[in-house]
């Protein structure tokens, strides 16, 4: 590639070109994960979406690899590349609320924080995750789940309408109406069919929640694991509760006396009537906990809860699975893993995607696993680079002994590099239509820097 050719698209952006050479590289190209290091030749910062098209022809025509990037919240480093083209989504930030509509269309580079701030104004959300830092455009495209999910569904339930740019360089929209097979992709295939620059999402009332952790040491976890299980099968649509085995954090506003200690966390998040209520039931049924913070709180705030704890930067590895059922055995085989946790932010989670979630069937949307109860993840984190094979040996370990329980796909966002068949296992019986799809979107899979669905024949 000449220089002239570099020079040319960089006059041709309404942002700006990094290039190795360049002071702002190193901070440009870094990622939230920072076990990933990846040194791209090109990073274009997109302002709007004639950016993406001018750098998605560049890149297509010039036979560079091409990585897209939104929040760089996504474990294995599919954000960025070595020495290809980073789209970078991140300046593309608006957000526009319309409540009478009750919508909110919603930039790329946008973060679920940023989302959340507009709409809590309105008394309005969008169902997310759990971490306010992660990109809406990851999020969503995989599905997107979090604390509203039980009440509201994913993320792709609430998605109206997304603008695209396509491998060709084309703009279109999709939606149920409009391009409406790539809009069931779009739901739950992640970045493979092409470079979404606008979500149009319906919004629903979240405003003030009754929510927060409430901890329990680890000797009585499988006691709670016991009835965690045995309450999610009738809890109503608007009590979710996240379980998390790990260890208290040794640092402010945590007690002292409690740092280090390994335990088992209930996150509750009730939306409803009577939540206080709700919530103090199950306190009746459960052990003594060794901290029990919740209350009220704005939904902006309990998604922003973790956010501190996890900043951008530190060394992440990841492990999903779905499950169905959480059997005594599972649960030992937890208890055993969740005891050896190698630091103090590594931990497991079980996030609920029943309730409204199961609304759907596995069909209509790509997002294939409707029959699973819970989004299980292994996390080994840590702030020193040193200890990276011992996150994850843990995690592999911990996931190795616990898989066999669980079904054979996981929520693409918790999955490292880890292959088709692994892929194929995760959509089930909509691979098929996707790598269609895939096929007439994408034939020559130019975004193929993401849980790669291969283009049919």
């Amino acid at each position: 590639m000449q220089d002239e050719d570099i020079n040319s698209f960089a006059g041709n952006l309404r942002g700006t070109l990094i290039r190795a050479s360049d002071t702002a590289y190193d901070d440009a190209r870094k990622l939230y994960n920072g076990m990933i290091d990846k040194r791209p030749m090109l990073i274009a910062q997109c302002v709007d979406s004639g950016d993406v098209i001018t750098a998605v022809n560049f890149g297509r025509e010039h036979g560079l690899v091409i990585a897209v990037r939104g929040g760089g919240h996504n474990g294995p480093g599919f954000a960025s590349v070595d020495n290809g083209l980073v789209i970078d989504l991140q300046m593309m930030k608006g957000v526009r609320v319309d409540p009478k509509a009750q919508t909110v269309r919603v930039g790329p580079g946008c973060t679920t924080g940023d989302v959340d701030h507009a709409t809590h104004a309105f008394g309005q959300a969008v169902p997310f995750g759990i971490i306010s830092t992660t990109g809406v455009g990851g999020l969503t495209l995989s599905g997107g789940h979090g604390y509203l999910s039980r009440q509201y569904g994913l993320a792709i339930d609430s998605l109206i309408e997304a603008d695209v740019v396509l491998a060709d360089g084309s703009f279109v929209t999709a939606s149920e109406t409009e391009n409406s097979d790539l809009m069931w992709a779009l739901r739950g295939g992640g970045g493979n069919f092409g470079v979404v620059t606008s979500f149009l999402f319906r919004t629903h009332p979240a405003k003030m929640l009754y929510g927060g952790p409430i901890i329990f040491d680890l000797s009585d976890a499988e006691t709670v694991m016991r009835w965690y299980r045995a309450f999610q099968e009738g809890a109503p649509k608007d009590f979710y509760i996240w379980l998390g085995l790990q260890s208290v954090p040794p640092g402010d506003p945590f007690p002292r006396e409690h740092w280090g200690k390994k335990m088992c966390v209930l996150l509750v998040a009730h939306n409803g009537e009577n939540a206080e209520a709700s919530v103090n039931r199950i306190r009746a049924e459960l052990p003594q906990p060794i901290i029990d913070w919740a209350g009220p709180i704005a939904y902006p705030a309990l998604q922003s809860m973790f956010d501190a704890l996890y900043p951008t930067g530190l060394q992440w590895y990841w492990k999903g699975d779905f499950v169905e059922t959480l059997s005594d055995d599972a649960i030992a085989e937890h208890l055993r893993h969740a005891a050896t946790v190698p630091t103090p932010i590594s931990a497991m989670h079980l996030y609920p995607i029943d309730g409204a979630v199961h609304d759907k069937a596995s069909g209509d949307t790509a997002w294939n696993c409707r029959n699973a109860r819970w989004s299980m993840v292994i996390v080994g984190v840590d702030s020193d680079p040193a200890n990276s094979g011992a996150l994850k040996a843990w995690a592999n370990g911990y996931w190795n002994a616990v898989h066999p329980y669980d079904l054979s796909g996981a929520y693409p966002n918790f999955m490292m590099e880890e292959g088709e068949a692994r892929v194929r296992a995760t959509y089930g019986d909509n691979y098929p239509r996707l790598a269609s799809l895939k096929a007439k979107y994408d034939p020559s899979n130019l975004f193929h820097v993401n849980q790669n669905i291969q283009p049919s024949a």
